[in-house]
C-alpha cells in the first residue's frame, strides 16, 4: 500500500482523513494563498489544493499526497478568515437569513497520476440577531474559519439547512476522496 501525505495542517482535515481509515502522515503546505486575478472560484480553488499537495509530492514523490482547500462565498464575493471579531461579525451578518456556497477542492498527487475535483455545497444560515453574532463571536470557534463559522461546532445552531455534502462543507467530501483514493494504493 502506498504511503500517504495529507498536506494540510487542518485537524479538521486530519479527522476527516481518519474515517476512510487509512494511515497518513501530516506535512503541511506553505504557499501563496492568493486567488485575486481569478473569475472561476472552483478554479481558483481547485489551483490551491493542487499547490498545496505538489508542494508537498516535490519532496516526497514516492508517496500519495492530498491536498485540500475550502472557499466560502456569498454573491461571487470571497469569505475568507476574519482579520478580526469586527470582521467575523460584518462576515456573519452577511450570511444571516441566507443561502452562500461552500466549495472544496482535493487534489491527489502521485508519481503515476494525479486529479483535482471539487465539491459545491450550498449553506443556508437562520436570521441571526445582533445577540447571535456576538455570542457565537465570543466562542472564538470561527476566528480561523473561512466565512467565520464551523458548521461541526456552536455555528450547526445557526443552520438552516445544507444542500449537497456535510463533510465537504467542514473541510474534506469524504465520500468522493474514499472512492477515488483506491486507486493510488
Amino acid at each position: 500500500m502506498a504511503e500517504i501525505i495529507l498536506a494540510s495542517g487542518s485537524p479538521r482535515r486530519r479527522e476527516l482523513l481518519n474515517m476512510l481509515g487509512l494511515k497518513f502522515e501530516v506535512i503541511s503546505a506553505d504557499i501563496d494563498e492568493d486567488i485575486s486575478g481569478y473569475e472561476d472560484l472552483e478554479e481558483a480553488i481547485s489551483d490551491l489544493s493542487f499547490k498545496k499537495a505538489y508542494a508537498v509530492f516535490k519532496d516526497h514523490k514516492d508517496k500519495v499526497v492530498i491536498g485540500a482547500d475550502t472557499i466560502v462565498s456569498i454573491d461571487g464575493e470571497v469569505l475568507g478568515k476574519p482579520h478580526d471579531e469586527a470582521h467575523s461579525k460584518e462576515m456573519l451578518k452577511k450570511l444571516s437569513g441566507r443561502f452562500h456556497d461552500v466549495i472544496t477542492a482535493v487534489s491527489i498527487i502521485s508519481k503515476k497520476e494525479s486529479e483535482t475535483f471539487a465539491v459545491t455545497s450550498k449553506v443556508q444560515f437562520f436570521k441571526l440577531s445582533d445577540k447571535d453574532i456576538d455570542d457565537y463571536i465570543k466562542t472564538k470557534e470561527g476566528l480561523d474559519k473561512a466565512g467565520a463559522y464551523a458548521i461541526q461546532g456552536e455555528g450547526a445552531k445557526y443552520i438552516k439547512g445544507i444542500i449537497g455534502d456535510y463533510y465537504a462543507i467542514m473541510g474534506l467530501p469524504v465520500g468522493e476522496l474514499y472512492h477515488r483514493i483506491n486507486k493510488y494504493l
